[in-house]
């Protein structure tokens, strides 16, 4: 449950991410609240997926989410152009990623 918990953490920093670029500065009050729950939905995941996980294992997997999802939600949502040696390196994060979730015992 704890890598689901983790997931969903990872998921939403990418919302409250994209909330906070839409918020126009914190000036549109609707992606501002998004934001704020966004947040508060993420760490509440976070700190429950810390009930079993390590830190060292948990918290680069929620960071590594929230940025290989932002990078995407830029590419896809906000029109943000990429090299390909940028998503070479995305890909590398997601490589990353996955090798910490199979070399770790939880």
């Amino acid at each position: 449950m704890s890598w689901i918990y983790l997931v969903f953490a990872g998921l939403f920093e990418v919302v409250w991410a994209s909330a906070m670029k839409l918020s126009a500065g914190f000036t549109q009050i609707f992606w501002t609240g998004t934001t704020v729950v966004g947040m508060i939905l993420s760490f509440v995941m976070l700190s429950l997926s810390l009930k079993d996980l390590p830190l060292s294992v948990a918290y680069p997997i929620w960071t590594g989410i929230g940025a290989v999802g932002s990078i995407i939600v830029g590419a896809l949502i906000f029109q943000d152009k990429f090299s390909p040696l940028t998503w070479l390196f995305v890909g590398l994060l997601v490589v990353g990623l996955i090798g910490i979730k199979l070399t770790t015992s939880h």
